[in-house]
């Protein structure tokens, strides 16, 4: 009989989750606690520093937005590295296969003001390395037993 993963606490702890690139994380914890938690949590400080920025005037650009908006999602930068790291490491892949995403979207933002066919074309980069690792990080299996980052989360079930 097999059991299903479980998609409460992780095993770390929040703190380990969101804070440690050390260890594995199953699919469930990523899509849980990495994509939908960080997605919320990104909704939620955005939305508060959205009104705070507009509150004190401080929006600007083409999309309203402030300087507490924009570092609201930069915080969460951090996180989102961990979580995906240790997806990562699951699959025995080291933590710095995570700029296949955010290489091209850093060089994306840099070329849009200086030379906006690059930032065309480094966009189309970004999303194969998006759709990449959505399908090793989000669908494919860890390695079962133990790798180089530690112990099969799921315990070689």
């Amino acid at each position: 009989m097999t059991t299903m993963p479980s998609a409460a606490v992780p095993s770390g702890g929040f703190k380990w989750m969101y804070l440690s690139l050390q260890g594995r994380a199953t699919r469930s914890n990523w899509w849980l606690w990495g994509v939908v938690g960080l997605i919320i949590a990104n909704m939620i400080l955005g939305t508060i520093a959205y009104f705070i920025d507009a509150a004190l005037g401080l929006q600007f650009g083409v999309l309203p937005i402030g300087p507490l908006t924009i570092l609201a999602s930069v915080v969460l930068i951090y996180p989102g590295i961990c979580v995906s790291g240790k997806r990562w490491h699951d699959r025995n892949k080291s933590a710095w296969w995570i700029l296949l995403v955010y290489a091209p979207m850093i060089a994306q933002y840099v070329f849009m003001a200086i030379a906006p066919d690059i930032a065309s074309i480094i966009g189309i980069v970004f999303l194969i390395g998006a759709i990449w690792t959505l399908v090793e990080c989000g669908f494919l299996r860890g390695t079962v037993g133990d790798n180089r980052f530690g112990p099969d989360p799921l315990g070689g079930k």
